[in-house]
């Protein structure tokens, strides 16, 4: 629940260009698995707070799947360009990445992963992903590490804000 009458806390600004909903779509691509192709919303909201809450609902393209779905902060330190991104995955993994907002993109790496008990192998040990606004059209580039492979790119998608 978005705070349309709560004005953007001042720390937040720097992350304000993400602030809407976004339709777009991806592709997904891993050696252990066949690329796919995937519908994606997301949405960046606040609450006058010095960060970002978001969610990803990413689909199939083809048959309309459910198969991913993300819901977080994205949180500025006052006074810096320094974030971090907390989320839960429905998968099982819980992340926690820092990295920079300069202008309009974000960098980040995880350097903490948390996984239930019964997760299925192989493990998630790290992400690396961008969101990067060109023009009307963001972008979002996701890398992964599992236990069995190196970093590696796994996600690439485009989306164009739909709702402000």
């Amino acid at each position: 629940m978005a705070a349309k009458d709560v004005p953007l806390h001042e720390a937040a600004k720097p992350l304000q260009w993400l602030l809407g909903k976004w339709k777009g779509q991806g592709k997904g691509i891993y050696p252990t698995i066949k690329d796919f192709e995937y519908i994606e919303d997301l949405e960046f909201f606040h609450v006058g707070q010095p960060m970002l809450q978001f969610s990803f609902y990413s689909v199939h393209k083809d048959t309309n799947k459910i198969l991913h779905r993300e819901v977080g902060f994205l949180r500025i330190k006052p006074g810096t360009n320094q974030v971090a991104f907390i989320s839960s995955h429905n998968n099982g993994v819980s992340e926690m990445a820092e990295g920079t907002v300069e202008g309009q993109s974000v960098g980040l790496e995880s350097h903490t992963l948390g996984r239930m008990s019964f997760g299925k192998d192989p493990q998630t040990k790290k992400l690396k992903r961008t969101l990067t606004l060109e023009g009307d059209t963001l972008h979002q580039v996701l890398f992964m590490e599992t236990s069995n492979v190196t970093m590696t790119e796994h996600l690439r998608a485009t989306y164009k804000k739909v709702e402000y």
